[in-house]
């Protein structure tokens, strides 16, 4: 049998050659997060999810930086926590942070204080940062960050009751209380940068940095 790289062919006794491919190392995602699965399977990855177990409240309230570097510390501390209890796996762990008016907002805890936020995002520019970071062995070894400008239009109350009506409860896990799968892009007149950033997971970046070592096809 002769070794070949990538990949070697094994003989067999009838004189026959395959292609032996070696087994990829397993790809963890360290979210619950529908839309970011649902990136991952658009773009082929196999994966597995493992949800991370990190308190976001306290590593929001300990953070005294600014938003990019906020997403980027949920990102890494949510691939850090699963990759130290899967050794050797590569793990994928993202966050997103919305801010109004130098306001931060985490998600809604009630269907009430979802509608709250969409009366101060009404009329305002919306900054939206999404992180995505790759850890291995309870070390980051990767990430990126992106960020995105919406301009939420003004939205009447009657508009809020009748979104919520048909985005809650799914909205309370989105921090800017909206799904672009969904009918968020209802709430904007005019938005600004990366499509998968403003879905919460800059994925071409990611996608790069999967290939560059060797967990996908180049």
């Amino acid at each position: 049998m002769r070794l070949e790289h990538p990949h070697f062919r094994a003989r067999t006794a009838h004189g026959l050659i395959h292609r032996v491919i070696p087994r990829q190392m397993p790809i963890i995602l360290a979210s619950s997060s529908a839309i970011r699965r649902a990136m991952l399977d658009q773009a082929g990855v196999a994966y597995e999810v493992v949800p991370p177990d990190v308190d976001e409240a306290a590593v929001q309230s300990a953070h005294e930086g600014q938003e990019v570097e906020l997403a980027l510390a949920l990102a890494e501390a949510k691939a850090a926590d699963v990759s130290m209890r899967r050794r050797g796996d590569w793990v994928i762990g993202g966050d997103s942070v919305v801010s109004v008016e130098q306001r931060r907002f985490a998600k809604p805890r009630s269907r009430n204080e979802a509608a709250e936020h969409l009366r101060f995002f009404s009329g305002r520019i919306m900054h939206l940062v999404s992180a995505v970071a790759l850890a291995r062995d309870g070390a980051a070894k990767w990430n990126h960050v992106s960020e995105a400008i919406l301009h939420v239009r003004p939205l009447s109350e009657d508009f809020i009751g009748n979104y919520l009506d048909l985005e809650w409860p799914e909205v309370g896990h989105c921090v800017g209380v909206f799904r672009m799968e969904g009918r968020g892009i209802t709430l904007f007149d005019q938005v600004e940068g990366d499509h998968f950033t403003i879905l919460g997971m800059p994925l071409l970046p990611l996608l790069g940095a999967l290939r560059e070592r060797g967990l996908l096809a180049s």
